[in-house]
């Protein structure tokens, strides 16, 4: 049986983090000690490593529960889980395009800046230019 510290060293999540997810019901409420100290065992530890991996792959919080569930239930479709996959992969080559658009943008503007003074520079008259920003739900992260 591990302590909520150990878990978190063993999978690199915050303990904030695991209790949050106890919260929302990703992981389980775990046992307890006649302390009252949590305790986790090998379920646990697979199931946090699963969630901090899908986690790192960029899925929401949302899609991981889904999947969570078809793994919690082998004799579901696996179209299902790769349906979630898709729709990741979707935004992750949204957001890849929108990355290089940023890339190619500033790119141009260092390329163009002559190094005179700030009154003639660029980079600074490019970021004036409101016509070209990006709107809200295409900021990079969004």
């Amino acid at each position: 049986m591990l302590t909520i510290g150990t878990l978190a060293k063993k999978t690199g999540t915050k303990v904030q983090t695991i209790r949050y997810y106890e919260q929302i019901g990703l992981m389980p409420e775990p046992g307890r000690t006649e302390g009252g100290q949590r305790r986790y065992g090998d379920a646990e530890l697979d199931r946090l490593s699963f969630v901090r991996h899908a986690r790192q792959l960029g899925f929401s919080l949302d899609a991981i529960r889904e999947l969570l569930d078809l793994s919690d239930h082998p004799g579901k479709s696996c179209a299902e889980a790769d349906a979630i996959a898709r729709r990741q992969l979707k935004q992750v080559e949204r957001r890849l395009a929108r990355l290089e658009a940023l890339r190619t943008e500033l790119k141009r503007m260092v390329h163009e800046c002559s190094g005179g003074q700030t009154s003639d520079c660029r980079v600074l008259e490019v970021l004036r230019d409101h016509s070209e920003c990006l709107t809200d739900h295409e900021e990079i992260g969004a």
